[in-house]
């Protein structure tokens, strides 16, 4: 009999990517995040995340590489020639980051990306299903919060 039930349950939803729930951690004084363990388990191989800047709230999306590659396929279907596409992709190429997490699970992500989202010490971590997102205490109540009588409010016309 498996004596650690979180451990079982993270070996088997290996990789499956639905991030859901929320935690509060602090970046340590290295300013270094740790990711929950059952959510590194969701991101599975390679063992690394993409954090991008969010493109409407002062928050940081944080995707595996295969949900990102998904989300980036829209991106490759513009032409070379097309100067708007081209711009998007370099200012979210070059304001995003590739991050492995160390042995302890924790990410440092750089500076800039943390000072956008203003993540300072607390640090709200929100499942978003695909990815999850990381929101400041002070910014939360934009859109990290929502409760589930809030459900029907935010998403009218989503079809699930």
């Amino acid at each position: 009999m498996d004596q650690n039930p979180t451990s079982s349950l993270e070996s088997q939803i290996s990789g499956m990517g639905m991030f859901v729930g929320n935690f509060t951690h602090n970046l340590d004084p290295k300013r270094r995040l740790t990711i929950p363990s059952v959510w590194r388990a969701q991101v599975g191989k390679p063992e690394s995340v993409y954090v991008i800047p969010d493109f409407h709230k002062k928050c940081l999306g944080v995707y595996p590489a295969a949900e990102l590659a998904r989300k980036l396929e829209s991106l490759r279907k513009y032409s070379m020639g097309d100067a708007k596409a081209r711009r998007f992709a370099r200012a979210l190429g070059g304001n995003s980051e590739l991050l492995a997490w160390d042995v302890q699970g924790r990410i440092r992500i750089k500076d800039a990306l943390l000072e956008f989202a203003g993540l300072t010490e607390g640090v709200i971590l929100v499942g978003a299903m695909d990815r999850f997102e990381l929101w400041s205490p002070e910014n939360s109540a934009e859109g990290a919060e929502l409760g589930v009588e809030n459900l029907r409010e935010v998403g009218p016309d989503v079809q699930f």
